[in-house]
């Protein structure tokens, strides 16, 4: 994530670029001269779940009451504080970091296999270093921070830019997050959520100021010192060459001469009023230097432009594969309800007909552990049916889903293409129309039938009736993998339904002071990860 290399920099070669700030005091200066706006910090969820997620037991799915209990602490803070937090997550991954986003992916299937050999030589999960975040943490964390009254945001397009768009649009007092494109982005002040100290409220902040002044250059240079030295959108092995002339050219020593040299190069060719320097005099192919005008572009906020481009460029709004298929006020209503946290991957099936799941904890070496991509792809087919319409025999083509899952023995070199199938309901699918937006007396019934399709469960309707909504799920789910997956003991079913009926009703406190000789290990952790919503 962010530019390479630029975090070193800054913390060891130029550590004046790292300002010490105390919050409260950030947040007073801040009111003195916004009267009528809260000081408010807008956080990059995805960058904080390391710092979030310090509970011990990790391996088995997570401790969800103590995870509950940290997010409390950290929102508690920050409001004693008088501090209001605006919450953002990745809700997307876009094509043109497509590449970027599969490299780390398999990099962590390495360090996966690398946690089993551990379990296996040990009989005991790794320690903090080999810390592998329960899987979908980041999904249940939207819900968990919107359940304490947060206000929960998802993107549709690139998360980085929608962070600093909306602070900076909303004149936010920061940005709290983990990653270096928050100080080339034209935006408000980037704050460190690794040297967050909750105790005092303090942390450091990474000056752009001072980034500019050390390196020479202005702020409209460091999209491409970003672009140089290689982001997500510019790999750093495309430039390598430019990077090896600079370093050739000017002959820098110390610790920090890559960077240094790359700003001096960046000065050397800063565009002038005749318009004899720029991008089209460094050395490069017609397609880098295209690239680097898109890393360049990626930067620029509403309303900011580049001297480093040439012309202006086509609008990076995200396009809409589906558009001619899906209803429009279907599509409203799930990236309404996308933005607002308030679901998942719906909007992205309807929208680009594409959805991504990262890693799990499995073991590539069980190989009759069927992976969880695979076992749940019923369920996926069936819902698929369910949100995309059945094209006309005239098309020549039915509609699929382009699947970028992560799991044992996917070399991720292309996407899997899912089919929808129809779930088996005697009037045939429903119409999405009339199960988002009918008569909520008229429908009960056939949302309740449609949900037990999907797990192909639709004879446990009236045995299911008895049970609350989140039961129903919970049953649903255990039914569904206990069919599927035909190594499920009895111990493991007992194990998943006693995680829903009994943790729901125990405190964070309680379960802290219970032993393992007074509670089954199983009541010990929060629900598994498929169960953590329920």
């Amino acid at each position: 994530m962010g530019v390479k290399g630029l975090q070193y920099f800054m913390e060891t070669c130029s550590p004046e670029i790292c300002l010490p700030v105390d919050l409260r005091q950030m947040a007073v200066a801040y009111t003195r001269g916004h009267h009528d706006i809260i000081p408010t910090v807008v956080v990059d969820g995805m960058a904080c779940l390391r710092y979030w997620y310090q509970c011990q037991a990790w391996v088995h799915g997570g401790q969800w009451r103590e995870y509950m209990h940290l997010l409390e602490k950290f929102v508690g803070a920050f409001t004693a504080a008088g501090l209001r937090l605006v919450f953002f997550f990745d809700g997307t991954v876009e094509e043109q970091k497509r590449a970027e986003w599969v490299k780390r992916r398999l990099r962590v299937n390495k360090d996966i296999v690398r946690i089993f050999h551990y379990i296996k030589d040990h009989c005991q999960q790794p320690d903090g270093e080999m810390l592998c975040l329960p899987s979908g943490l980041a999904t249940f964390t939207r819900f968990a921070l919107k359940s304490l009254g947060q206000e929960t945001w998802c993107s549709i397009r690139e998360g980085d830019f929608e962070i600093a768009e909306y602070a900076l649009c909303n004149k936010c007092m920061g940005i709290l997050g983990q990653d270096t494109d928050f100080v080339i982005y034209d935006t408000v002040p980037y704050l460190s959520i690794s040297k967050l100290r909750l105790e005092n409220m303090t942390t450091v902040q990474f000056s752009r100021e001072k980034l500019c002044d050390i390196l020479k250059l202005q702020k409209s240079d460091l999209p491409l010192l970003a672009c140089i030295l290689g982001n997500d959108i510019v790999p750093e092995h495309r430039l390598h060459f430019l990077r090896k002339n600079a370093l050739t050219s000017y002959g820098k020593k110390n610790k920090g001469d890559k960077i240094l040299s790359v700003a001096d190069f960046i000065s050397s060719v800063r565009p002038n009023n005749d318009g004899m320097h720029g991008i089209s005099l460094m050395p490069l192919s017609k397609v880098d230097k295209e690239l680097v005008e898109k890393g360049i572009l990626s930067y620029l906020l509403p309303g900011q432009t580049s001297p480093w481009l040439e012309s202006i460029l086509p609008s990076q709004e995200r396009m809409c594969v589906m558009e001619k298929y899906i209803n429009k006020d279907i599509l409203q209503a799930a990236k309404e309800k996308h933005v607002r946290a308030e679901c998942f991957m719906i909007y992205n099936v309807l929208h680009d007909g594409v959805v991504e799941c990262s890693n799990t904890l499995e073991d590539e070496e069980e190989p009759e552990l069927l992976p969880q991509a695979i076992l749940y792809q019923l369920i996926r087919e069936h819902i698929y049916c369910i949100l995309l319409p059945e094209l006309p025999a005239s098309c020549g083509h039915t509609l699929s889903v382009k699947e970028w899952f992560v799991f044992p023995g996917n070399p991720l070199n292309e996407p899997n293409k899912v089919t929808p199938k129809a779930p088996n309901l005697p009037g045939g699918t429903p119409d999405l129309m009339g199960l988002w937006f009918g008569n909520e007396s008229e429908v009960k019934s056939v949302r309740l039938s449609t949900f037990l399709a999907v797990f192909d469960l639709q004879d446990l309707s009236q045995d299911l009736d008895h049970f609350d909504s989140s039961f129903v799920a919970v049953i649903c789910l255990t039914t569904y993998i206990a069919i599927q997956a035909k190594h499920l003991s009895l111990e493991d079913i007992d194990a998943y339904l006693s995680q829903a009926v009994c943790i729901r009703y125990k405190s964070y406190t309680e379960l802290k002071q219970t032993s393992v000789s007074d509670m089954s290990i199983i009541s010990l952790w929060g629900p598994p990860d498929t169960l953590h919503l329920c």
